[in-house]
């Protein structure tokens, strides 16, 4: 029995080849039963003509689809659904409407959903003045050399590295380069028994906190700060206290006597960007000796230091093994690498290695060698030098168009990052300020997320140019001033 042709169609809002949406149409139908064993395929040349496609185009799909036995082809007879292709379900999966008597109040034992992160929309891209953090430009990224890495690591010589389980183990070639090129920049010398790859920053604050805090112990957070370290916290049940920053930071004096452990992120703090002096550096780093606690170093876009060279990190300066160090390829490379590392001494790795292996074992395998090639290669130094280039020339962009609007206050003498941190005038709330925007075509980022509920501070908001052409600032901080004036006190 022949399928007829008009069975196939193809999707406009596919999100894929073509190719791969002719083999999904066909797996799909062999998994629900509709294409069933023995029929035959319309002739590539038939599907061609009626899809309105190159033929070459079905005859690719159907050699794949041969390939894992979907089909199979029968000398000048054509294609048939394969005997051998997986059977459908025998059990009805149409939905059915449940009435769920379960009482999730009582049986949640604990609660995650409450968490308020920075709001961003899926879309974001649509909008033609998207000013928001940790969203990558993909046209600043080397899209061809890292595909070349992916497929080397693909290759047969590492194909081990993809398939095989290390257990609680990293990739060696990764974590060589991390040693031997990347912590050197920031002054830090490290064995690879102290080096352990995460699932980027936020992973790596998590395993930190669980290890560090108890109920019994009490951290110390920068305010404001990145939200989802006060939510990683608040789920530890700590003591916890908030430490006003200024303009250079976390002042280490302002820290109480009864500290377990300090979170800071001393080349940028989040959100302000402020970057922390070295006297303050070294001066946190003598209370952290004397007091015994703990640093955890978030120290992120480091490479975006525009004004001067990035300060020595914190971790270079300590001596007595009190700095946790965490990085993250995550701004560097793109977000959706999820990407990172600790480096610590050798005791609290052991513990972070053996916590991560209960959740996942280890960051795929595949993602850590391409990253490793990658890296390795050159390929990373140029995409950083890029990037820093093209976000020199935004920001300078950014402040020239924030300065003719009034919209810059005085301090804004900041060493570098990929945003800036404003406040607007009284009477503003820019949560408001920021939806009223998106009707206008423009996303901000209000700054109440960064204050949390028992202080919120509803005049903040911060303005990225990560993900937002030079050409366009300018025309969006328009909107945004012009915004700003009807929103005002009249």
């Amino acid at each position: 029995m022949a399928i007829p042709v008009d069975t196939f169609f193809l999707d406009p809002g596919f999100d894929g080849t073509l190719q791969q949406q002719i083999q999904q149409h066909v797996t799909e139908g062999v998994l629900t039963g509709v294409l069933r064993p023995g029929e035959r395929m319309p002739s590539s040349r038939k599907l061609a003509q009626h899809l309105g496609i190159s033929r070459i185009t079905v005859t690719l799909a159907y050699t794949e689809l041969v390939a894992n036995d979907y089909l199979v082809a029968r000398g000048r007879s054509g294609y048939f659904v394969s005997e051998n292709a997986p059977s459908p379900p025998e059990f009805d999966l149409a939905p059915r409407q449940r009435q769920d008597s379960v009482d999730w109040s009582r049986a949640l034992g604990q609660r995650f959903s409450g968490f308020v992160d920075v709001i961003r929309p899926p879309d974001w891209r649509s909008y033609r003045y998207p000013f928001i953090y940790g969203q990558a430009d993909m046209r600043l990224f080397d899209h061809q050399n890292w595909r070349q890495c992916a497929l080397r690591a693909l290759g047969q010589r590492d194909f081990e590295s993809m398939t095989v389980d290390r257990y609680e183990r990293d990739d060696p070639r990764l974590i060589e380069f991390i040693v031997r090129n990347i912590l050197p920049r920031r002054g830090i010398s490290a064995r690879p028994q102290e080096i352990l790859i995460t699932m980027g920053a936020q992973n790596a604050l998590w395993l930190a906190a669980q290890i560090l805090l108890t109920q019994r112990r009490k951290a110390a957070m920068e305010y404001p700060c990145y939200p989802g370290l006060r939510e990683i916290l608040a789920q530890t049940r700590c003591g916890t206290v908030s430490v006003d920053v200024d303009a250079d930071g976390l002042p280490p004096e302002a820290l109480p006597p009864d500290i377990d452990v300090v979170f800071t992120t001393p080349s940028h703090h989040c959100p302000t960007n402020a970057t922390m002096p070295i006297d303050r550096r070294r001066q946190l780093l003598r209370m952290a000796a004397e007091r015994q606690f703990i640093v955890v170093e978030d120290d992120y876009e480091f490479e975006m230091s525009f004004a001067s060279s990035p300060k020595p990190a914190l971790k270079s300066l300590d001596e007595g093994g009190h700095v946790i160090y965490i990085g993250s390829f995550s701004k560097s490379l793109f977000p959706g690498l999820r990407l990172g590392y600790v480096v610590a001494s050798e005791a609290f790795i052991r513990e972070a290695r053996a916590l991560r292996s209960l959740i996942l074992r280890h960051p795929p395998g595949h993602i850590q060698r391409t990253a490793a090639y990658f890296l390795s290669q050159g390929h990373y130094d140029s995409q950083v030098k890029r990037m820093g280039q093209a976000y020199h020339q935004r920001r300078g962009v950014m402040e020239q168009a924030l300065l003719q609007h009034g919209l810059l206050g005085p301090d804004r003498a900041t060493a570098g990052g990929s945003s800036f941190w404003l406040r607007a005038p009284r009477g503003i709330d820019t949560a408001q300020l920021a939806l009223a925007l998106r009707d206008r075509g423009v996303l901000i980022e209000p700054g109440h997320v960064f204050f949390g509920n028992d202080r919120p501070a509803q005049r903040h908001y911060r303005l990225a140019y990560s993900s937002i052409p030079s050409e366009r600032i300018p025309d969006g901080i328009a909107v945004i001033a012009d915004s700003l004036r009807q929103s005002g006190p009249n």
